[in-house]
C-alpha cells in the first residue's frame, strides 16, 4: 500500500467545507494544503484558523497545483460538473458533495470524465457508514432477512427549508429541493441495504405548498427575500426494480407532521425485516408462529461515520480501489431524481434509460 502523505484541496469554505476540513484534519497521512472560494476573505479566514498554507484565487489555479493529490468539492450544486471535470483532467481524484450534479445529464459527463481519467470519484453519502446502517447491512449479508422485496425510506421535516431565496430554492443552481437535497441520501441508503438492485420505472409527485407563502422555513442557510423559490418542498415516489423489488420514498423541507426532522427506513423481506427512525433500529421477524422484535444497540465505541468514510476515501486513493459510492452510484441517484421530477410533471410512470451508461 502507498504510504505517502495525501494532499488535500479544498473547494468551497463554506459550512460544508469546513466541516469536511475538520474531519480530515484528524486523519493520519493527510495534509490539507490548499483552499479556494470565491469569497477570498472567507477562503482566507479558513485558511487561518486551520492553518492550511495555500489560499488560491480561482479553481484552475488550485488544480494546477502539484501541492494537491485530491480535492474535496464542497461548493454550490450547479458547480459539481464543472468543478469535477476540471479536477478529474487535471489528474486530481474527487469527494463530491452530494448530489453528484444538478441532473442526469451532467452526472453522466462527470462519470464518463472519471471513466476516462482512471482516477476515484466518491460521492459524501457518510450516512451508509453510521453504525445501525453497518449493522443492517452486515445483517441482510448474513441472510437475516432473505430476499428484501420492498422498502419504506424518508426524511420528512416539518420547518427545515434551507435558506428561502437562496440558491438552496432555486431551481437552475440547486436541481430541486428536498428530492434532490435530502432524499438524495435515503435512495442512496435504500438501494445500498437492499443490494443495490437496478432501478427500473419510478412513478412520483412532488408539491410546493409551503415554500412559495415563504412558511415552513428552517435555520439553515442564509436567506435572500429578493430572491425566489421554484422547488418543491414535498415528494413522493414509488420506485421498482428490475428484480422485482420495491421502494416508496418520502421526503420534505416542510409539512404539517407530528415529528420534525425524522430518517426512517424500514426493509421487507421474506424472513424478516428491520424499522429504523433516527438511528433507532428494531429487527422484527417471527418464531414459533410469535412475532419477535429485537432492539438493536449501539457499541459501547460509538464509530464517527465521517471519520469512517473520509478513511476510506484516502484507502481507495492508496490502493487504487473503486469506493462504495462510486461516480456510478451517484449517476444512478440522478437518474431516479430526474425521473421522479419527469413524472411528476406528466403524471405518468418513466421508464428509465440505461443505454447512456452501457455505452460509456
Amino acid at each position: 500500500m502507498n504510504t505517502e502523505m495525501i494532499r488535500i484541496g479544498i473547494l468551497g469554505a463554506g459550512f460544508i467545507g469546513k466541516v469536511h476540513i475538520q474531519t480530515f484534519c484528524l486523519l493520519e497521512g493527510v495534509e490539507i494544503t490548499a483552499v479556494f472560494d470565491v469569497n477570498r476573505q472567507l477562503a482566507e479566514q479558513v485558511a487561518d484558523e486551520y492553518h492550511i498554507p495555500n489560499v488560491y484565487t480561482s479553481s484552475d489555479a488550485l488544480f494546477r497545483a502539484d501541492k494537491v493529490d485530491a480535492v474535496i468539492i464542497g461548493a454550490p450544486n450547479k458547480f459539481h460538473k464543472p468543478l469535477a471535470i476540471q479536477a478529474l483532467q487535471a489528474g486530481k481524484h474527487v469527494l463530491l458533495e452530494k448530489p453528484m450534479a444538478l441532473n442526469g445529464a451532467e452526472a453522466v459527463e462527470i462519470y464518463r470524465a472519471q471513466q476516462q481519467s482512471g482516477k476515484i470519484v466518491m460521492l459524501a453519502h457518510q450516512m451508509r457508514w453510521e453504525w445501525v446502517n453497518q449493522e443492517i447491512k452486515k445483517q441482510a449479508a448474513q441472510g437475516a432477512f432473505g430476499r428484501i422485496y420492498h422498502a419504506k425510506i424518508g426524511w420528512l421535516r416539518r420547518k427545515g427549508i434551507p435558506g428561502w431565496g437562496s440558491w438552496f430554492t432555486r431551481m437552475d443552481e440547486s436541481g430541486g429541493g428536498p428530492l434532490i437535497d435530502i432524499g438524495v441520501h435515503l435512495l442512496d441508503l435504500g438501494r445500498y441495504l437492499m443490494g443495490a438492485p437496478k432501478p427500473v420505472t419510478v412513478f412520483g409527485a412532488v408539491y410546493a405548498e409551503f415554500g412559495p407563502r415563504k412558511k415552513g422555513l428552517g435555520a439553515w442557510g442564509t436567506p435572500n427575500w429578493e430572491g425566489c423559490f421554484d422547488v418543491e418542498d414535498l415528494a413522493s415516489a414509488l420506485i421498482r426494480m428490475e428484480d422485482g423489488s420495491s421502494v416508496t420514498l418520502d421526503v420534505s423541507w416542510a409539512a404539517h407532521i407530528e415529528k420534525d426532522n425524522e430518517v426512517f427506513i424500514r426493509l421487507m423481506g421474506t424472513e424478516g425485516g428491520v424499522s429504523i427512525s433516527n438511528a433507532h433500529a428494531v429487527l422484527c421477524g417471527e418464531k414459533f408462529d410469535h412475532s419477535v422484535n429485537i432492539d438493536l444497540h449501539p457499541p459501547e465505541q460509538l464509530p464517527d461515520a465521517r471519520i469512517a468514510f473520509s478513511q476510506h476515501f484516502i484507502r481507495c486513493i492508496r490502493t487504487n480501489t473503486p469506493p462504495m459510492t462510486d461516480a456510478l452510484s451517484g449517476l444512478t441517484n440522478n437518474i431516479i431524481i430526474d425521473a421522479i421530477y419527469q413524472s411528476a410533471k406528466s403524471g405518468k410512470s418513466i421508464d428509465l434509460d440505461w443505454s447512456v451508461i452501457e455505452e460509456t
